[in-house]
């Protein structure tokens, strides 16, 4: 792999990890449990593209 495509890895795995940490700190602040669970799905895919992405290191 060239620098530029682990720079870029880097950057999304940064970003992934950004996006798990928000949508586990936003289902805690949702009342609502169909709304909570979608954004606990979305926190999950978002978990499982960091590792797709980890994988490849």
């Amino acid at each position: 792999m060239t620098t530029k495509e682990l720079l870029y890895i880097e950057d999304a795995l940064g970003h992934e990890q950004y996006f798990q940490t928000k949508c586990k700190e936003t289902a805690q602040q949702i009342q609502d449990s169909e709304l909570k669970s979608c954004v606990e799905q979305l926190g999950q895919k978002h978990q499982q593209i960091f590792q797709s992405f980890y994988s490849l290191l």
